[in-house]
């Protein structure tokens, strides 16, 4: 009998569970960790920063799901994990041993690297839950007395398509609103161009998002690292393409939304031979750690390197479908090591986004991730707002039965007509 331990129970931790728990053998156990009681559906935070939904619509307590499954569920945080000793510390003095491992906590939010940033300092987040409801507070008090709003990224930053998400989805409510006239926009990012997005570009992305943009009267500074923000100033500094400052910006707002560059979380940050200089878990073609080979990462968590350089560090997204097939790799490659067979599967890593832009939106498929691509498909509709609101509900119904579906694959791929593109089809 074999123990495997999920240290972590969000988009990727859940996944895990469920799908090791169809696997792996019947007698061998799975444990999950998690800091939280509760799942959450992070892809619909922009909508909680806005009131379109509320915490109960995308949250869910993860440990009676869980248990139908014959699944054991710890809520308690993760202190160190220490993978000479097979062992993982726990927040309340407790440890548990496995067998194998496998590590999705997803990222730290890295809001000290930039002085002001944050919940803590000056700034929204919509990274988790908590901070979106903080953000919705606040939300409903600037639309009383509204003012300039600077929305983007920082230097660093891996995840920009909720940045340009979060954008629209203000601005479409402002419109409802019928105080847009109001509300001057900026959006300062660490990308080298608006739509570039982690990934280098994604058919046309550059150019629809760039009209979007002007459609919509929102600024933009490019190229931006953020310096430091104080009550209502950002001081940014925008670079060229040579990586040279070109530029000063003392940007007043009344209201930002900024996202922060991500780290390894602290459970595993600095244990040689498992994580890179920022905490990121390193792995081989099969998700597995090169030193630790009981040791498997999926999700956020995992270390890739950015798609190009650029001028201020981007780093590289990791999408719903590339975390899904993480998932459904590690636990083929964990069966077969119980088999005493080595581990041959790996993950698909391409990115599969609908992205909601207030009232429409685009869906992208980057085929692979890095350039040059197989697939570079790039579209926009009304219908994409609608197909991520109905995925929220799907991929949420699914996580509480237990399916271990591949969802992305079944939903998004399907509607967004990408086995036509993988016959050969390709388009913009």
């Amino acid at each position: 009998m074999a123990h495997v331990v999920v240290l972590g129970a969000g988009i990727g931790g859940m996944p895990m569970a469920y799908e090791l728990r169809e696997t792996l053998r019947a007698e061998d156990r799975v444990t999950v960790i998690s800091e939280s009681p509760d799942f959450q559906f992070v892809p619909s935070n922009p909508w909680v920063a806005v009131n379109w939904r509320k915490r109960e619509d995308i949250t869910f307590p993860i440990a009676p799901y869980l248990a139908r499954k014959n699944i054991a569920f710890l809520p308690t945080g993760a202190k160190r994990v220490h993978p000479e000793e097979n062992r993982v510390e726990l927040l309340d003095g407790s440890s548990i041993t496995y067998d194998y491992l496998v590590i999705a906590t997803g990222p730290r939010l890295a809001f000290e690297e930039v002085e002001g940033l944050g919940p803590a300092g000056h700034t929204h987040s919509i990274c988790h839950v908590d901070h979106a409801v903080e953000a919705s507070r606040h939300w409903d008090s600037f639309v009383k007395d509204p003012g300039h709003i600077i929305i983007g990224a920082v230097q660093g930053a891996s995840c920009y398509g909720p940045a340009y998400e979060f954008a629209f989805i203000m601005e479409t409510d402002l419109r409802r609103r019928r105080i847009r006239d109001r509300v001057p926009m900026t959006f300062v990012t660490s990308e080298p161009y608006i739509g570039h997005l982690g990934l280098g570009g994604v058919g046309d992305s550059k150019g629809f998002l760039e009209s979007m943009f002007r459609d919509r009267h929102i600024k933009s500074i490019c190229n931006a690292k953020v310096n430091k923000v104080e009550a209502g100033k950002m001081y940014v500094t925008e670079h060229d393409d040579n990586g040279q400052p070109k530029k000063e910006h003392v940007l007043e707002f009344k209201y930002s939304m900024m996202l922060p560059a991500f780290k390894g979380v602290d459970a595993v940050i600095g244990i040689e031979g498992l994580t890179n200089p920022r905490g990121f878990i390193l792995i081989d073609p099969y998700q597995r750690n090169p030193k630790f080979q009981n040791i498997f990462a999926v999700g956020v968590c995992v270390a890739i390197p950015p798609v190009e350089a650029t001028p201020i560090p981007v780093g590289a997204p990791k999408t719903g479908y590339m975390i899904e097939t993480m998932v459904t790799a590690v636990a083929h490659n964990i069966r077969a090591l119980l088999d005493g067979r080595e581990p041959a599967n790996k993950p698909t890593l391409d990115a599969v986004c609908l992205a909601d832009l207030g009232d429409r939106g685009a869906a992208f498929v980057a085929s692979p991730q890095i350039p040059p691509r197989n697939i570079n498909w790039f579209v926009k509709g009304w219908w994409v707002h609608w197909a991520k609101v109905a995925f929220e509900k799907y991929f949420i119904r699914k996580m509480k039965i237990g399916s271990t579906e591949p969802v992305y694959e079944k939903y998004m791929m399907r509607l967004m007509g990408v086995r036509k593109l993988k016959a050969g089809k390709e388009g913009s």
